[in-house]
């Protein structure tokens, strides 16, 4: 099989860069290979057969990556669990991964030392545990790969709107994945450099990076989220530094990564970066601009930046920008579109949203999004589609009707190209009509004091009656939350025609998010419902 060859030959000329903590650890993938195929005895003699599944958190490192490629070498499944989250205590991600584990049924768990701390006493004790850093017996045992349309790899989502689900990926399904991956970027095996900081127990770093780049034998330089978090303009120094053809992240990375940048210097130039993927969440014109802007003069095309939109239990990628063409957005009626319908409208109309298109559909996937002019449930047929949910046949008959996936997304077509709008969790029901918390969230982050990408409109009304509550973090240290909080409320009701209640001024770093930056509204319901939030300041508007 394609996946597993460069597993089981080596590999002809690729390296992994893997930030080790203080620097990059440099190692052929032949030399990762070979290592792995050692580790694949530990963890055959610890229960690793085929058949088996290994509850894993993969974390950025060295370590993760050659024993991910041992369990496959041994023959077991990895399902990737995910990661810790703000405002998630450790009791309550203790209760997650036994609720998880216990319906996985591993062998076997595999995480960082601290990751494991975390797991409830009673899980360790009926469970082994190791972390990645396995032992190395030297010894060698015969690969046994899971077979085509056998259980390759399970996809725990990262829980931005409801528990957890395991997406069940066979090996021909994450196959067919690399292989659209390869027309969206316009890949070229053998002679491509890619660049990640993105969390390997997601899907767009899984296999939008690490897998795409080893299957295809590309250079990788893999970074830590942490890393960028502290330092934003990590990842555009990585890139100029190792040439990078490359990369992917998020509209929020790109808005930080240009911020941090400032009026510094890059070393090296962006002129050989055909690509930067961003997607897992909702693209916003102003920062591929001021990324356009701030990194232009280095010789970043005007094509680099490729909106794209897809989900786990797709593997990853449905639609995208085709690399040769520069991102385009168009203006929308956000009060139409709250009430179904697509009305394109000029700069000057006081409604007007700015939505960025998503592209077209990938080679042999099909996209359906409501009838022309309207706005539907995105449903999506995939060669790279999950056989369902891993041991959850409800959600999976609810989300998997007719071998396609409802994707709970809501979208349309216009012109020949996907606009993605938001979920339908997002959808508030405001005085009979229908809002998307997107739009106003989108409209508000314009304000010079509201940080990017931290705000979060939510429901918090009883007995049916709306109550919206505008959770958001401040930039800097405004004295005066007054204006802010009515700069919002008027963009609100002049974007949407709905009124705030209150607005909460939260500690940065205070919304719950997923390991690749999504906002977590149910936890933000959940945690506004508890009390839990410790407001900078709270703003109260009449009624």
């Amino acid at each position: 099989m394609r996946l597993w060859k460069a597993l089981t030959h080596g590999s002809a000329r690729g390296t992994l860069h893997a930030w080790a903590g203080e620097d990059f650890e440099h190692t052929t993938w032949r030399e990762v290979s070979a290592r792995a195929h050692s580790l694949a005895a530990t963890l055959r003699a610890a229960g690793v057969r085929p058949g088996t599944r290994v509850a894993t958190i993969a974390t950025n490192g060295p370590a993760t990556v050659r024993g991910l490629l041992a369990i496959w070498l041994a023959g077991g499944t990895p399902a990737s669990l995910p990661l810790p989250t703000r405002g998630q205590s450790p009791q309550e991600y203790g209760q997650l991964l036994t609720a998880l584990t216990e319906r996985l049924d591993p062998v076997l768990f595999l995480a960082d030392a601290w990751i494991l701390s975390l797991i409830p006493p009673h899980l360790t004790r009926a469970l082994p545990t190791s972390t990645w850093e396995l032992p190395d017996t030297g010894r060698r045992v015969d690969p046994s790969p899971p077979g085509p349309d056998d259980l390759a790899f399970i996809q725990y989502s990262s829980g931005s709107t409801s528990t957890p689900k395991g997406s069940a990926l066979t090996t021909r399904a994450v196959e067919a994945q690399l292989d659209l991956l390869l027309h969206l970027t316009g890949g070229r095996p053998g002679h491509d450099t890619g660049v990640s900081w993105l969390p390997l127990s997601h899907d767009m770093g899984m296999f939008g990076c690490l897998l795409y780049c080893w299957a295809h034998d590309f250079d990788f330089v893999l970074s830590t989220p942490e890393r960028f978090g502290m330092a934003p303009r990590s990842w555009f120094r990585d890139l100029t530094e190792y040439g990078a053809t490359l990369t992917a992240g998020t509209s929020t990375a790109v808005h930080l990564a240009a911020r941090a940048q400032g009026r510094g210097t890059l070393r090296g130039d962006l002129a050989g970066l055909r690509t930067a993927v961003i997607g897992a969440e909702r693209v916003d014109w102003g920062n591929l601009l001021a990324a356009q802007e701030r990194f232009g003069p280095y010789g970043l095309s005007p094509t680099a930046f490729q909106p794209a939109y897809g989900m786990a239990e797709a593997t990853l990628a449905v639609a995208g920008k085709p690399w040769r063409q520069e991102p385009t957005s168009r203006l929308f009626d956000g009060a139409a579109l709250g009430a179904g319908t697509v009305r394109e409208v000029g700069e000057d109309h006081p409604r007007a949203t700015r939505l960025v298109s998503n592209g077209q559909a990938l080679p042999g996937v099909t996209l359906a999004a409501g009838e022309p002019g309207r706005l539907g449930e995105i449903t999506v047929g995939s060669p790279a589609l999950a056989s369902g949910y891993h041991a959850d046949p409800d959600r999976t008959a609810a989300r998997f009707p007719g071998g396609r996936l409802r994707t709970g997304d809501i979208g349309f077509h216009h012109e020949g190209e996907l606009y993605v709008v938001g979920r339908e969790d997002d959808m508030l029901s405001v005085g009979g009509r229908n809002v998307y918390a997107a739009e106003i969230e989108s409209a508000i982050e314009g304000h010079a004091q509201v940080r990017k990408g931290c705000v979060a409109v939510v429901d918090a009304g009883v007995s049916g009656l709306p109550h919206l509550v505008l959770l958001l973090e401040p930039q800097g240290r405004p004295r005066d939350f007054a204006p802010i909080a009515d700069h919002a409320a008027t963009v609100a009701r002049e974007k949407s025609g709905v009124a705030l209640a209150e607005c909460l001024f939260l500690p940065r770093g205070t919304l719950p998010r997923t390991p690749s930056g999504k906002i977590q509204r149910f936890r933000c319901r959940t945690l506004l419902a508890g009390g839990r939030f410790d407001p900078l300041a709270r703003v109260t508007f009449a009624d």
